[in-house]
């Protein structure tokens, strides 16, 4: 363990909140702690707002600790009213099964559960909540805590206007109970989570005091915030997928180029394993020329290399460069495919006539012949990067990358497929 570990989160600013600060700095200094943070399986995947604890994870593991990745198969049935303005909708046990096999998938692309020294654990409290009756929750967890105690937490109290059901209401015994039986099972003593988890960790340390009179410790990492007011984790209002298949790599890439200049180094701080040193030299050398953008590709390099491995990353920055200079023809089909993912495609018939201004107007790029000739004749129509202003063009089999596309832009910025 290093003693200045708990000293270098804070100074990444990934520490919110703390239960007894002195005591779990002193534990963390003397002994190999572990601790554990939940991830409900609402979906197929997680996104990058799990990143940060994710990362957290790994950091407490590369610095001697033991992390325990506890996927909800049983509190994702549920559902955690924690800051949410409405109840969530139930999913079925098959579908939450499912989802839960995937998501311990992708964490293990993150933390190191086969480590000869201190590896990783991997738990699913469906294990134990599934087979728990009614009446032995009630009485083993529901005596512990009195109705006005469950009232004051903030995540209560923010539903209880709109209205909460009695299911949404008793998700914090339920993660209670967690911390309780990973205590029992693995002695952990540490949870981890994001600050609207505050008041679901405290009622698992009390529960802890209670049945096992132990001290157990909390932990909360800031809630991330744009600096020009828009939702973390979303890109033209589509969630950022950790899935390749959901979010791709140059799709990722771009999220964390794009970072505004007002973030970005906080969120290398965040995100990245660059020592505090790197990050302090690639600060002054931003601030110097924050045009570079030196911070973001920094910040998109480690984040996209950590979630997809270097060749994506690689991908990532062939198939933006490409696009910034216009030469598309030094991609390949498959970069055309992940760089133009949602771009309108028109699928070329047999007997499509290969002339520009026909091609332009069967595809729906263009509304008529007559506006399509004008385009051309003004410059306004590039084929894989060159602009063609011959409105007798013929498409030619070198117009066809890899035999299979061809990249028509219209304008700056308008860009379509055209598939063979």
């Amino acid at each position: 363990m290093r003693s200045d570990f708990f000293q270098e989160l804070k100074a990444r600013g990934l520490i919110h909140q703390t239960t007894d600060e002195k005591a779990l700095e002193k534990q963390l200094n003397e002994e190999s702690v572990k601790l554990y943070v939940g991830f409900d399986p609402t979906a197929d995947s997680l996104h990058i707002g799990h990143l940060l604890p994710i990362l957290m994870l790994r950091r407490f593991q590369q610095n001697g600790h033991v992390p325990i990745a506890l996927v909800g198969g049983g509190t994702g049935m549920i559902g955690d009213p924690s800051f949410k303005d409405q109840e969530r909708q139930l999913n079925t046990e098959d579908t939450v099964k499912g989802w839960s096999e995937s998501i311990k998938n992708q964490l293990s692309r993150f933390i190191d559960f086969e480590d000869t020294k201190n590896p990783a654990i991997i738990a699913n409290n469906y294990d134990w909540l599934g087979s728990m009756s009614m009446i032995d929750f009630l009485r083993d967890v529901g005596k512990n805590f009195t109705i006005n105690y469950m009232m004051s937490k903030e995540s209560v109290k923010r539903r209880i206007v709109s209205g909460i059901s009695y299911t949404e209401f008793a998700y914090q015994l339920l993660q209670a109970y967690d911390f309780l039986k990973l205590y029992q099972t693995y002695g952990c003593l540490l949870q981890l989570g994001g600050s609207d988890q505050w008041g679901n960790i405290t009622s698992g340390i009390e529960l802890l005091r209670r049945e096992e009179d132990v001290q157990g410790f909390g932990l909360t990492m800031p809630l991330i915030t744009k600096a020009d007011g828009t939702k973390f984790g979303k890109t033209e209002g589509n969630a950022v997928w950790l899935d390749a298949d959901k979010t791709t790599p140059y799709e990722f890439y771009q999220f964390w180029y794009n970072t505004d200049d007002r973030d970005v180094i906080k969120f290398i701080k965040y995100f990245t394993f660059l020592s505090l040193e790197e990050i302090e030299a690639i600060q002054a050398e931003f601030e110097q020329a924050p045009e570079t953008r030196i911070a973001q590709k920094a910040l998109a390099k480690e984040v996209t290399t950590l979630v997809h491995g270097k060749e994506a990353y690689e991908q990532a920055i062939r198939i933006s460069e490409a696009l910034f200079i216009g030469n598309i023809k030094e991609l390949s089909a498959s970069d055309i495919s992940l760089g133009f993912k949602g771009v309108p495609s028109y699928q070329v018939k047999e007997d499509d006539s290969l002339n520009l201004v026909d091609l332009l107007v069967a595809s729906k790029i263009e509304t008529s012949k007559r506006q399509a000739r004008e385009d051309v004749q003004n410059g306004a129509i590039y084929i894989n990067g060159e602009r063609i202003n011959e409105i007798n063009y013929e498409l030619q089999s070198s117009d066809k990358i890899e035999d299979t596309t061809t990249v028509v832009r219209r304008g700056k910025k308008k860009y379509f497929l055209l598939q063979f």
